[in-house]
């Protein structure tokens, strides 16, 4: 690439929207939502439903997403489905202008609500083409600005992409994390009544928070389980303290082998106290990493609510939500680890378990929030094992 690079023009009057790759790609569009430039690294998500999840998700920090289904916004929004209020994506890239909303729960237009969160967007961008670029060479680094006055230095946000390090050895799960213990009992969402409460509960069950959705909260509770969230700093001897009956490891986002630098030792804690202990997502990895292995960076992550895992203890086969960009390397593993779930798209680490402790965890993400929800059975397994560790 020449020093001094010839930047793509808009192809006409009207563009207030761009995104600029590491590698000098222009792409040109329309801004929505918020004013302003945000780095990331540029995915997709091929999700046909549930936006507003996606882009509350903690795991989505550091990250701009393409959404490859055309009609964004056709839900509007509303107060309930999201997954956090803090920090989640960086900003979305749209093939077409938000659609108006038309649904019955939808209370705010997409485009109010990316304002109201300082959320920047863009629209009319050939979605297929950037699909295919981060498909055939990786999640690139860009930056996607919105400026009403259509006004952009291309040079300073190459610049700014360029220089942005990357999510690899990055510890986002320290900006995500909350930062006090509270206590949880909402169950999940039923047509024509909402979210419940659980009243009586059965189980105690800790979850380390590095970027916990809502939704796994809920589903938690519906197996009976009142939970206290913990920091993701949180040590063994301050999750043991309240006397749990299982422990859970939450998602969340960047590099499992950053955040595992102060999370490993405490998982390790845990497992060797006998607890049952039940991983998702960044949990999962960071399990790994304690039980001896090894994670690293894929070239192309799975982000979706329609990839089909196999559980190889019941051969059945499950269409589940992801959202991933490390995956566990398998032959790192020890022996007392088996392999209990398997993407069948390209073969990579879905599930484990430890044949000697009642321990597991799972890549993917079984509260279904949004997507299917043919892994709920997971929560359930939990319960077992917290209860037969009781009995």
């Amino acid at each position: 690439m020449a020093d001094t690079p010839e930047y793509a023009a808009p192809p006409g009057p009207g563009y207030t929207g761009v995104v600029v790759l590491a590698d000098g790609s222009v792409f040109w569009g329309h801004g929505v939502g918020a004013e302003g430039d945000t780095v990331g690294e540029v995915c997709f998500n091929t999700s046909m439903t549930g936006y507003q999840e996606i882009l509350t998700d903690p795991s989505y920090a550091g990250q701009i997403i393409t959404f490859t289904f055309p009609h964004i916004g056709n839900v509007g929004t509303n107060a309930e489905d999201i997954e956090t209020q803090g920090i989640a994506a960086r900003g979305l890239i749209l093939r077409a202008p938000i659609t108006s909303p038309s649904n019955f729960r939808s209370n705010s237009h997409l485009n109010d609500w990316l304002k109201l969160r300082g959320l920047i967007g863009i629209s009319g961008i050939d979605t297929r083409a950037l699909t295919r670029r981060i498909r055939d060479r990786g999640a690139p680094n860009g930056v996607i600005a919105h400026r009403r006055d259509g006004k952009f230095d291309l040079a300073a946000l190459h610049a700014k992409a360029k220089t942005w390090p990357g999510l690899e050895g990055m510890d986002l799960a320290a900006e995500v994390t909350c930062r006090q213990t509270y206590t949880w009992d909402e169950t999940r969402w039923q047509l024509g009544k909402g979210y419940g409460k659980l009243t009586n509960p059965k189980f105690h069950v800790v979850a380390i928070d590095y970027g916990i959705k809502r939704n796994i909260l809920r589903c938690l509770a519906d197996i009976g389980a009142k939970v206290t969230v913990v920091p993701g700093n949180a040590t063994a001897d301050d999750v043991m303290r309240h006397n749990p009956d299982g422990v859970f490891l939450s998602n969340g986002p960047g590099d499992p082998a950053a955040t595992g630098a102060y999370a490993v030792p405490t998982i390790k804690a845990l497992v060797d106290s006998g607890r049952p202990v039940f991983g998702i997502c960044l949990g999962h990895q960071m399990l790994a990493l304690a039980l001896g292995g090894k994670t690293g960076k894929m070239e192309r992550g799975h982000r979706g609510a329609n990839h089909p895992v196999k559980d190889l203890e019941t051969s059945k086969v499950e269409i589940t939500s992801q959202n991933h960009g490390f995956c566990v390397i398998e032959e790192s593993l020890p022996k007392n680890v088996v392999r209990t779930h398997v993407s069948l798209f390209d073969g990579s680490n879905e599930g484990l378990k430890l044949t000697d402790k009642p321990v597991f965890s799972v890549q993917h993400h079984p509260e279904a929030s949004p997507g299917p929800q043919d892994s709920h059975y997971l929560f359930k397994r939990f319960a077992e094992l917290m209860e037969q560790k009781r009995g």
